[in-house]
């Protein structure tokens, strides 16, 4: 890779398509995992419904809980903040949407870039933010191991890198949109094998784990 240009055409072919086979194939394996962990057979009676119980848990887990609130809002707050903003910026931002089309046939309305641009420098910000609470409070830097920082790194590298590239403040221009797509495929080979795979497993967890109390008739 010679060029600017030829390092592009990588990232954005043979890149790419690594990229996605490493995301795909480590999706699949990490679930798996947890479906054939399977569940013990419970041979109680029943004291209530599973299905509606787990409903319920996973809008009530997804809800801020008061004593966390109370305990330290600025985590609860700049958690959505940043989860809210990375989701606008990677699904809503229209260029996105079009390769996910390209890619997979699937497409929806994205929103004014000037509002991603804003939501992206917020969420960037909020952040670099939640990194010098970690680092600053002490139980927080105890309880944070190099899988917690890694996977801060790999989220925030294509927020900036995507910045950067949008704002033309890295030259020349195909460097940059490279280097924000290279960031991407960083995060899609890092993203099932770290404590990013939450965002799939957090349904079944929750869910689960409300099943089971309305199972056995306690509130999860």
């Amino acid at each position: 890779m010679s060029t600017s240009v030829d390092f592009l055409l990588w990232v954005r072919g043979p890149g790419f398509d690594i990229a996605l086979v490493v995301f795909l194939i480590g999706i699949v394996i990490r679930l798996l995992e947890v479906l054939i962990l399977g569940r013990k057979p419970d041979f109680a009676e029943p004291r209530g419904a599973e299905l509606g119980a787990g409903l319920r848990t996973l809008v009530t887990r997804t809800l801020p809980e008061q004593g966390s609130f109370r305990r330290s809002p600025f985590t609860v707050v700049g958690g959505y903040i940043w989860h809210i903003g990375f989701f606008i910026s990677l699904f809503l931002f229209i260029p996105h949407i079009e390769l996910i089309n390209a890619t997979i046939g699937l497409s929806w309305p994205g929103i004014a870039s000037n509002l991603v641009d804003a939501v992206a420098a917020v969420t960037i910000v909020t952040l670099v933010a939640m990194l010098f609470s970690r680092m600053s409070h002490p139980v927080k830097r105890y309880l944070s191991g190099p899988e917690d920082y890694l996977t801060w790194l790999v989220t925030i590298l294509p927020m900036i890198t995507g910045y950067l590239a949008y704002h033309r403040m890295i030259d020349p221009y195909p460097l940059a949109l490279g280097l924000h797509i290279l960031s991407v495929e960083i995060l899609m080979v890092v993203f099932p094998f770290t404590k990013l795979m939450h965002a799939f497993t957090f349904f079944i967890a929750r869910w689960y784990n409300g099943a089971m109390a309305g199972r056995r008739g306690v509130q999860s």
